[in-house]
Parts: structure tokens; sequence; C-alpha cells
């Protein structure tokens, strides 16, 4: 227990000392949401990272997901650094620099404004943003809280409200360049942690070999009938495992509080290398998480499966271990849920006072009194969450991956199509943009509410939010040329930035002429 408390108080005492060493650099707006938008490679890469993966993957998915699809849970981790990471910084990470930048957007909302020229836009993206994070935010307390309850015992509703207290206080303070130097930090940490875990789980049952030869021995009946099939490539439901990894990968492309990470990098190269930084960095993490989580069922004499039991898998694997590796898990997944939910509640605070209070409910308000509402709506926010998260707990609403499916399907659902084409194609109308905000956003709250009236193929809320995303994919493209063209002068205006010339180095381009 000693151990376990010195790594915890170690660990809290750098996260706030961090948050306060950068309280003058929050100093306004700009920099307290887009740190001046001057962040290097390093610290967005980690952050992209840190903001992806939390006690949610850790916990709930790695859990669910590896007991059901055994060792081909590894592709989701796989899909995640390639379609996750990789392809979001390569297709979106300059577009969204220089668009953003050019039109004056500190959030996705903005974007929508100012691209689509539509305020009504603005602030229906904000509630979407503001009302879905808030159950995804939920889930990151109860997949930490299980972990802290197996390892000191404490109740369920202390762990909650001390994380709230502790993120609360660095974001606050710091603001982004703050929450960006502990994602850094934290994600050091993740990275020691997952390859201590990996090891302690394969070495728990005789090693890699072994553990692979114990894991084709398994059966049940219930799930397939094909022998070895929790060790093979593609495992029980190639499907449902596609539907995961399109998901958990193809979701980032329109989470605010991810792409939101391409507003603020720094320069070119640092876009070059935050790509390579963030796909290994995904491929250590969540393949890690999910190779680990495959291992599940060779636990299962101490993990119980039923209600709510997905999530009690992982700690139940991690309960035989040493003091000192239960120590280091805790603050893996303490680090991975804070630099998520610092993230969300950054995103969600100021969103909902740049692109909602700001201009329509309080008609002049400058940049001290945005910056007093975007800090106080970060103590709403997490007060609202950490609530919603113990009612859930204590009630057994939905375990972690229904939670974290809800959010992220009617956010990247609602919000990628039109992000993604935006950038990229001129024709792209605001009647489409509302299609899909609508579509996706009463999808996921039917899903909900009306879940066994749904097809099978969807009523899972991880398949309703990976077919919410591809509708969206197909609705925006439709929609646009069904409706009328948008106003030309507009658009073009929109994409003169990708025009402008730069000079640079030889070093960076030949000029070579033609013929030469």
């Amino acid at each position: 227990m000693f151990i376990k408390i010195l790594l915890l108080i170690a660990f809290i005492a750098i996260t706030v000392g961090v948050g306060l060493y950068f309280r003058k650099r929050a100093s306004d707006v700009n920099s307290f949401v887009l740190g001046g938008r001057s962040v290097g490679p390093w610290l967005t890469a980690f952050a992209y990272g840190t903001s992806y993966f939390s006690a949610v993957i850790f916990v709930g998915y790695a859990g669910q997901f590896g007991w059901r699809f055994g060792l081909s849970a590894t592709w989701v981790g796989i899909g995640n650094a390639l379609v996750g990471s990789l392809l979001p910084w390569v297709i979106l990470g300059r577009r969204t620099r220089i668009m953003t930048r050019h039109l004056g957007s500190a959030t996705m909302p903005e974007f929508f404004a100012a691209r689509y020229k539509s305020n009504a836009l603005k602030i229906a993206a904000s509630f979407i943003v503001f009302i879905f994070l808030i159950p995804y935010t939920a889930s990151l307390y109860n997949g930490l809280s299980r972990l802290f309850e197996m390892a000191f015992h404490i109740d369920f509703t202390i762990c909650i409200v001390a994380m709230a207290v502790l993120t609360g206080i660095y974001v606050i303070a710091g603001g982004y360049f703050a929450t960006a130097v502990n994602d850094f930090i934290q994600g050091i940490i993740m990275l020691v942690g997952i390859v201590a875990v990996i090891a302690a789980v394969l070495g728990s049952h005789g090693g890699f070999i072994s553990s692979i030869t114990e894991l084709a021995k398994i059966e049940d009946a219930a799930v397939s009938t094909t022998p070895g099939i929790f060790a093979s490539f593609f495992g029980p439901d190639p499907l449902g495992l596609l539907g995961v990894v399109l998901l958990t990968s193809l979701g980032t492309w329109g989470l605010p509080q991810m792409v939101q990470k391409f507003y603020a990098i720094k320069s070119e190269k640092a876009i070059q290398k935050g790509t390579i930084i963030s796909t290994f960095f995904a491929l250590i993490i969540a393949g890690g998480c999910y190779f680990m989580g495959g291992f599940g069922r060779l636990f299962s004499d101490t993990a119980t499966v039923g209600a709510n039991g997905f999530d009690s898998i992982v700690p139940s694997m991690l309960s035989g271990f040493s003091n000192l590796l239960i120590g280091v898990v805790i603050i893996l997944v303490l680090a991975a849920s804070m630099s998520t939910l610092s993230s969300l509640v950054m995103a969600s605070a100021s969103t909902f006072t740049i692109d909602f209070l700001k201009g329509h409910v309080v008609k002049k308000m400058d940049d001290k009194k945005q910056l007093v509402s975007i800090r106080l709506l970060i103590v709403v926010f997490i007060v609202i969450s950490g609530a919603i998260a113990i009612l859930q707990y204590k009630q057994g609403i939905a375990f972690i991956a229904q939670l974290m499916g809800v959010s992220w399907g009617a956010l990247a659902g609602s919000f990628l199509a039109p992000f993604l084409y935006g950038l990229y194609w001129k024709r792209v109308s605001k009647v489409s943009v509302w299609c899909s905000f609508l579509f996706s956003s009463l999808l996921m709250i039917l899903n909900m509410l009306f879940r066994s009236s749904f097809p099978t193929i969807i009523q899972s809320p991880i398949n309703a939010g990976a077919f919410a995303m591809l509708a969206g994919l197909v609705i925006v493209p439709v929609v646009s040329l069904l409706s009328p063209k948008p106003a030309k002068a507009h658009v073009d205006e929109c994409f003169s930035c990708y025009e402008e010339t730069v000079t640079v180095k030889v070093k960076e381009d030949l000029g070579v002429e033609a013929g030469a």
C-alpha cells in the first residue's frame, strides 16, 4: 500500500506543479484554448494520443473486446494506429491548421460557422459537443474508479471527486499548454506501463507461446464451435470486429477534442514529425491494450462476466500482481484518464463559451470574460459528468463501452463528413451539414432509448456509431449535389488560403525549373 500511495502522490505533485507553472501562459483565450498555436510535434503528438486513449480503452474496450474476439482484438489497436492516428495527421493535419487559422476559428463549431456561413450551425454543433461529451466523460470516471477500488478498496465516489478536482486544478490554472505538457508526461508513463503490464500478463501463464497455446484450448459454444477460435487471426466475429475498428479508428476524424490538436500545431515540420510520433504511440498503447485484453479468458477463474462484468475483466487480470506493478497500472490508467478528461472538458467549455454564449447569450463578451466563462464551465462540466458517473455506477445503466459508443457515434457521425469534405470540396452545402448533424444525433439517441427495435446488426452502440459515420460520408456529398450550390465568392475566399505563396529553403524544395 505504501508503494501505491507514494507513486500516486508523486504523480499528483508533478501534475499540479505543471499546471501552476504554466498559469502565466494562459492569460488570454488564444493561449488558454490553443496554446498560441505554437505547440511543437512531441507535445502535439502525445496530446493527440493521450486524448485518444483512456481508461475506456484500457479497462472497458480491452476487457470487453478481448473477451469477445480473443487475440484478434489486436486488430483494433492496429486500426487505431493506422486509421485513427496516421491517416488523420496525413489527410487532416495540414489543411486543418491552414484553413482554421485563415478563418480565425478556435473550435470545430466556429469552423462550421465560418466555412458554411451559418451561425445556426455553430450553435447546433456546440450543443452536440456539450451534450455528447458528457457520457464519454462519465465512462472515464468509471473505468478508473474500478481500478482504484481494486487497489485501494476505497469508495467509488471518492475516486471520482479526487480525479475531478485534480484535473480541474491543472486545466483551469495552465490551459492548453499545461494540458499538453502533462499529456507528454502522462504519455511516457503510459508507454512504460503498458509494456510492463503485457510482460506480467504473459509471464503469469508461462510466456507468449504458452499463453497462446492455452488460449487456443479455450472453447465457448455460445460464441463459436471452431477449435482455437480465440487465438485465430480474425477471431469468432470478423464483421463485429470490423465495426469496432471503424468506430474507434475513423471516429477520431470527427471528434472535436482530437481535431482541435491540429489547430494548435506550430509548423510544417511539426506536422511531419507529429505524424510519425503519434502513429507509433498509438501502435504501442492501443495495440498493447487490445493484445493484453485478448488473453482475458485465461483469467476466467477471477474475471466474472455478466451485467457490467466486462469492465471487471482487466482489474481481475491485474489483481494478483505485485504491489509495485499494480501501482504502475494505477498511475498508467490515471494518466490516460486525466489526459483524456482534460481534453474533453477543454473542448466542451471552450466550445460552449465561444460558439454559444459569446454574441448570443452575452452580446458583449471580451477576452477576459470569455476566459472566466471557460474556466467556470470546466468546473460545471466536470461536476455534471461526475454526477452522471456516480448515478450510472449505482444504477447499472450501461457499461463503459456503451457510453463511449453513444458519444463517439453522435459526435463523429455528425462532424466527420462535414469537416473532412469542408477542407477539400467546395461544393459542400449547408443543407448537407444539417442532414449529417440531425441523422447521427437522432440515430444515437434513438439507439439509446429503443435499442431492441433496431435491426440486430446496429443494436450495439458500437455498430450504430460506425454506421452513423459511414452514412455521413454518403449523406453529405449526395445532399450537396441535390441542393443549391454555396455562394462562389465565399467558398473561393475560404479556399484561398491553400493558394498562398510561401518561400522555403532549398533543402526542402529543389526549386529546379522544368526541363533544367
